[in-house]
């Protein structure tokens, strides 16, 4: 028998809201047997410690078990204490109240499956993470904890993984950086709240690329912010055209690295007019670089946060691309001159990740694991997306064409005929296979159609030719 205490969810008693005190006592223990909370033969509290635990008359208690005995719902055991009657029958449920309207999962074009499926983006290769080093570190890590590891971890992330980040950056991504300038965040999310609380304010323009990372637009909607939808081209995003669309925005996001989802890099002439509108203007531009690592034609590009004299720039990046997702770990570089209000608004939001999961992580960067890593998995990835794009092709033939992509995580293929992406994404959904129609990712009313497909969990060629034939049985 399970002893239920009314600590167990019970909230104060109310002495003037006009029901008296064993009323009340009645109500909670009825509703709770009725809604099935107890269940029949389940232990409760006695009269005595009840009283003590409620801080009233112990004849309050029992005036209100008595009503209880008397309608059935419990009885009393003598030395065995009281019980919910064990025969009671369960009650209808109440009639649920109409649920508000839900947003479809992948209205901003990104719902997770409950399992990892083919083509799924954003989830690197996890069957090649180095699940045993990692729990070696963990275990470590463990056994070394002291007393003040336990307590709240800072609000701007632990200095030892701020500095393994700073470190990192500068040799990786060619960003100057101190550590007081990284904020370590639990995603993407986080980022992008922790910039929009510090820099921005309700009601202000922001240039986001078009096609772009859907979740962006949502999060500048949530905070009452007006997206800026500019065009890209084979140079990434058309600073003329934002500057033409809206040319006194406060910010701009941009993804120069492998614009998301097309996977161009920005040039060297769009940097830096980018840059040059931003100093003007006194605007900020979000770099988000997602998987930077990735490049395959050539050394991956310098970060455009590299190019910044004048700290208009916040570098955001993330592990969840380049380790695995339920680490939620994430970074951003902030201007020097602004590392005072990103403190600020950290201690206000409190949103940090784990100490734990930060001290792993800064172990693994430390003793060299992580650029170890991030080398296999280049080559991996290199081997995976040559083999992906070779079997779907060979399977598709005419009916869909691969896009080569310099970089990045994902394929895009297009439809020759002009079909609709979206019908066919769902198709592939409930197949098992998982796509992104590329048309979510655009505010446009006509947008590109194509299918996102990413290849990190795609082991062989032969694996991509059996799915690509599925998926032109559902053309």
């Amino acid at each position: 028998m399970t002893d239920h205490r009314p600590q167990d969810g019970m909230p104060p008693l109310a002495p003037g809201s006009g029901d008296p005190l064993y009323r009340q006592i009645y109500d909670r223990f009825r509703g709770a047997i009725t809604a099935g909370t107890l269940a029949p033969g389940d232990r409760i509290p006695s009269a005595r410690a009840l009283a003590k635990e409620m801080g009233v008359a112990r004849g309050t208690i029992e005036v209100a078990y008595s009503l209880l005995v008397a309608e059935g719902y419990i009885q009393s055991r003598g030395q065995a204490g009281t019980i919910v009657t064990p025969d009671l029958q369960p009650q209808a449920a109440p009639a649920a109240s109409t649920p508000l309207p839900e947003t479809p999962d992948d209205e901003h074009g990104w719902h997770r499956p409950a399992v990892i499926l083919p083509f799924q983006m954003g989830v690197p290769a996890l069957d090649e993470f180095p699940r045993k080093l990692w729990a070696r570190l963990g275990a470590r890590q463990l056994r070394s904890v002291q007393a003040p590891d336990l307590s709240y971890p800072p609000s701007n992330g632990l200095m030892g993984l701020r500095t393994a980040v700073a470190a990192y950056l500068q040799v990786a991504r060619g960003i100057q950086c101190q550590p007081s300038q990284v904020f370590i965040t639990s995603g993407y999310n986080h980022t992008m709240q922790l910039i929009m609380q510090a820099l921005l304010a309700p009601g202000d323009h922001v240039w986001v690329e078009d096609p772009g990372y859907p979740p962006t637009r949502a999060l500048l909607a949530q905070a009452r912010m007006q997206a800026v939808p500019v065009p890209v081209d084979a140079d990434g995003l058309i600073v003329g055209e934002g500057i033409a669309r809206c040319t006194d925005a406060k910010a701009a996001v941009v993804t120069p690295a492998h614009q998301s989802p097309l996977s161009m890099s920005l040039s060297l002439p769009r940097r830096q007019a980018l840059l040059e509108w931003a100093e003007r203007r006194q605007a900020w531009i979000v770099e988000d670089d997602y998987d930077g690592e990735y490049r395959y034609v050539s050394r991956p590009l310098p970060a455009l946060k590299s190019l910044d004299a004048h700290g208009r720039v916040l570098y955001a990046g993330s592990f969840s691309k380049v380790l695995f997702p339920g680490l939620r770990l994430a970074y951003l570089v902030a201007p020097a001159a602004q590392v005072a209000r990103f403190d600020r608004i950290c201690r206000l939001l409190s949103g940090t990740a784990p100490g734990y999961t930060q001290s792993l992580l800064t172990a693994f960067m430390a003793e060299g694991h992580f650029g170890r890593h991030i080398q296999r998995m280049r080559r991996l990835y290199s081997e995976r997306r040559n083999a992906t794009a070779a079997g779907l092709s060979a399977a598709l033939g005419d009916r869909m064409t691969i896009d080569p992509q310099p970089g990045g995580m994902h394929l895009v293929a297009r439809m020759e005929s002009g079909q609709p992406d979206q019908p066919l994404a769902a198709r592939m959904l409930e197949q098992g296979m998982y796509a992104h129609p590329l048309s979510r990712w655009s505010s446009l009313q006509d947008p590109r159609r194509g299918l996102l497909l990413s290849f990190t969990n795609i082991a062989s060629e032969a694996q991509a030719h059996e799915l690509g034939l599925r998926i032109k049985g559902l053309m």
